[in-house]
C-alpha cells in the first residue's frame, strides 16, 4: 500500500505558523518536513518545538521556492500575514501541491478571485485547497446549522454577532504588519471578526445589502478600525447586526444569535449558550462538545485529500467572507449601503476604505 503521509511545509513561522505545526504534529498521517520563513531565528524556534514533540527535524527555507524545489512536500500551509496568503498559495497550486491557507484568505479581492481561479483549475488535478474557519467545525455551532438546514428554527428574521475583544497597543506595535491595511487588510473585523463573519454567511446565507460605520476609537496610532458596527440582509429576506471591536477593555465575549418564528440558539465563546426549535419555548440546550478547533478543520482537510473531494470550506466560502469585511469597509467609506454581489464582483476595487475609517466624537 503506498504512503498516504502528508509532508507538510509551514509557512510562516511565527504566532499561528506554530499552531499549525502542534496541529500536524499530533497527527499520524503528517509529518512537518519543510519549515519557511525570512526570520532564522523563528524557523530555529519552530524547529526546536517540533523536535520537543518528537519530530523529524524538518528543513529550513529561506523562502517557498526554494522549499518547493527541495521535494520533501505535498501539502503547504499559509500561516504568513494576511497580505501576502493568495500569492503563496497560488504559488503552491501551481506547483500541485495541497494548500491550506490561514484566515483570511488574502486582504486584497482582486487576489482572492485570481486564487479561485486557479483552486479550480488545481481541483480538477486533485489538488485540495482550504481556508481556516475552524469554528464551522465546532460541535455547537454544527448543531445550529443542522437546525438551520432542517428548518427546525421556522423562517429566520434575524442574527446578531459580536466581537468584543481588547487589543493593547503593544499588541499592534508587537509586528510591523499589524494594524496596516497593507498586510493586515483591516483592524477588528478582518483580522479578529472573520471567524465570526464566516459562521454569520453560513448561518444566515448570502448577504443582500450592507451598511455600515468603522471607527478608531481607542488605537489612534494604527491604520484600520478597531470598532465597527453593521446591518445587513439577506437572499432569505432575514437582516443581521455584525459588531466587532478590539477597544473593549478587559475583553469580553464572542457571540452569534439566530433567530426565527419556531425557534434560535445563540453560540457563546465556541460553545452552544441556548437552543430552541420546532416552536418549544423551553430551552433545549444540550452538550453538544468542545470548539473542535484546527484539528477538526485538518481532519476534514485530510480525509477530502484522501478521498479526492472538495473540503468542507473551500476559496470560494472564504472569498464570500472576504467580500462581506470588504462591503463592511466600503460602506462605511461611502456612507450609504453597497450591494455585496457588486463588491464580489469588483465594481468597487478602486475604492480606498482607508478613507472610511473615522474617529469618534470629541
Amino acid at each position: 500500500m503506498a504512503d498516504t503521509t502528508q509532508q507538510v511545509a509551514i509557512v510562516g513561522c511565527g504566532i499561528i505558523g506554530r499552531t499549525h505545526a502542534d496541529t500536524i504534529a499530533e497527527r499520524p498521517d503528517a509529518t512537518v518536513t519543510a519549515l519557511v520563513d525570512s526570520d532564522p531565528a523563528a524557523r530555529e524556534a519552530l524547529a526546536a518545538r517540533l523536535k520537543e514533540a518528537g519530530q523529524p527535524e524538518p528543513t529550513q527555507y529561506d523562502d517557498l521556492s526554494a522549499a518547493l524545489g527541495g521535494g520533501q512536500v505535498s501539502l503547504v500551509a499559509i500561516c504568513t500575514p494576511s497580505g501576502t496568503h493568495a500569492a503563496l498559495a497560488e504559488q503552491a497550486l501551481d506547483a500541485k501541491k495541497h494548500v491550506v491557507i490561514e484566515k483570511p484568505l488574502d486582504v486584497e479581492l482582486t487576489r482572492a478571485r485570481r486564487l479561485g481561479a486557479a483552486a479550480t483549475r488545481a481541483a480538477n488535478h486533485g489538488v485540495i485547497s482550504s481556508v481556516i474557519s475552524q469554528h464551522r467545525f465546532d460541535a455547537g455551532s454544527a448543531q445550529v446549522k443542522q437546525a438551520i438546514d432542517a428548518g427546525r428554527f421556522g423562517q429566520l428574521t434575524s442574527a446578531t454577532a459580536s466581537v468584543a475583544w481588547w487589543r493593547s497597543d503593544e499588541y499592534y506595535a508587537s509586528a510591523g504588519w499589524r494594524g496596516t491595511w497593507e498586510q493586515d487588510g483591516g483592524g477588528a473585523l478582518m483580522n479578529q471578526g472573520v471567524h465570526t463573519v464566516d459562521l454569520l454567511l453560513w448561518f444566515m446565507g448570502r448577504p443582500v445589502s450592507i451598511y455600515a460605520q468603522a471607527i478608531r476609537a481607542a488605537h489612534h496610532a494604527i491604520q484600520v478600525e478597531d470598532t465597527v458596527v453593521a446591518t445587513l440582509t439577506f437572499e432569505n429576506g432575514s437582516i443581521a447586526t455584525l459588531h466587532a471591536t478590539t477597544a473593549a477593555f478587559p475583553g469580553g465575549r464572542t457571540r452569534v444569535s439566530v433567530h426565527g418564528t419556531e425557534g434560535g440558539a445563540e453560540v457563546e465563546d465556541d460553545l452552544l449558550a441556548r437552543f430552541n426549535a420546532d416552536g418549544q419555548k423551553d430551552d433545549q440546550s444540550i452538550d453538544a462538545g468542545p470548539p473542535g478547533g484546527h484539528k477538526a478543520q485538518y481532519d476534514d482537510i485530510f480525509a477530502a485529500i484522501a478521498n479526492n473531494e472538495q473540503p468542507g470550506i473551500t476559496v470560494n466560502h472564504a472569498i464570500d467572507a472576504l467580500a462581506t469585511v470588504r462591503a463592511v469597509y466600503i460602506a462605511s467609506t461611502l456612507q450609504r449601503p453597497v450591494k455585496f454581489v457588486d463588491v464580489l464582483e469588483g465594481r468597487y476595487d478602486d475604492i480606498d476604505v482607508s478613507r472610511g475609517i473615522g474617529l469618534p466624537p470629541s
